[in-house]
Parts: structure tokens; C-alpha cells; sequence
């Protein structure tokens, strides 16, 4: 089995909307600017390797949620939060950590340019890419299976650009 195109940057076919995000598709992303909200993947997925190139401004605040168990209410008591947010207040779980899970010292900064996430989930492990760079490795069972969400969230200052433009999935 190879790589499933989950978002290619033409169609949110294999995605659901939940919250009020303002999601528009544009030159070859979807894009985010107010609201609250997720893009929910329509399967579940147990083990998997998933790359998200992202884009977000310096206020930007978002994350790639896997394995959460609720489709239709996601939050980090639901799954796990591979968190994008660079003036996160505690910077401890900000970009490059898995809220909650494993921390990110030093955090890195993602605003302003293209970035790419690779996130596995394998059983009980979690290994974070950011841009080529391992930011997390960690333990933890709470979650076994269950969908992914890409999320926008008011940044600092109630305020943010989130982009996404290819997603793409390989189970393990």
C-alpha cells in the first residue's frame, strides 16, 4: 500500500467541517482566517505516517489533531494535538510538541513560510517531524484509533492565517 491523497489542494471531499470556521478553498490550499473550528477527516485511522504541509502567520494558531475518538468534538481530551501555534503563552506544548504529551524545547517557529509536519502513529509511539527536525518522540495509550482534524483556532491577539495545501496518509 502507498500514500492516500487525503487533501491535494483542489476538493475537501474526504473531510468534514465542524465549528465555524470561515475554510475556503485558494490557490491550491484551504484556508482559514476567522471562526473556530476543524476540517475531520471521514475515516479512522489506527497505525499511520501522515505529512501536512501547513502555513501559518505569525498569530496563527492550529494543529493536526489524530486519533481523535469523536468526530464531531474534537479538543486534546479527544486525541492527541500536534500543535502550530508560535506565540502559544506556555510555550511548552507549542509548535512541534504533542499537547499534553511531550513538550518541545527549544520550540520551533513556523509563522510565516510553508512548513511540513510528518506525525507516525505506531501502538503506543508518536515521533513529530517539523521541517526535517524530530520535535517530539514519545509514550502514551490513550487513544488506539481514531480520525484526524486540521484545525483553525483565534491565535494571539484573536487573530491568524492558517493555511493547509497536501495532505497525504500511509497506514502502517
Amino acid at each position: 500500500m502507498g500514500w492516500d491523497t487525503l487533501f491535494d489542494g483542489k476538493n475537501l471531499s474526504n473531510w468534514n467541517a465542524i465549528g465555524d470556521a470561515d475554510w475556503k478553498l485558494k490557490e491550491g490550499a484551504v484556508v482559514a482566517t476567522k471562526g473556530n473550528g476543524f476540517l475531520v477527516t471521514k475515516t479512522s485511522y489506527v497505525d499511520f505516517r501522515i505529512k501536512v504541509e501547513f502555513w501559518v502567520d505569525e498569530d496563527g494558531n492550529s494543529g493536526v489533531f489524530i486519533r481523535c475518538i469523536d468526530p464531531q468534538n474534537v479538543t486534546g481530551d479527544t486525541g492527541y494535538e500536534v500543535n502550530i501555534f508560535d506565540k502559544r503563552p506556555d510555550p511548552t506544548y507549542g509548535t512541534g510538541a504533542i499537547a499534553n504529551v511531550a513538550k518541545v524545547d527549544p520550540m520551533p517557529k513556523a509563522g510565516g513560510k510553508w512548513n511540513t509536519y510528518e506525525i507516525t502513529a505506531q501502538g503506543s509511539r508518536f515521533v513529530v517531524i517539523l521541517n526535517g527536525t524530530t520535535t517530539a518522540d514519545a509514550q502514551d495509550d490513550k487513544f488506539k484509533s481514531g480520525y484526524i482534524a486540521l484545525q483553525y483556532a483565534p491565535g494571539a491577539n484573536d487573530a491568524g492565517v492558517v493555511k493547509f495545501r497536501r495532505v497525504e496518509i500511509i497506514r502502517l
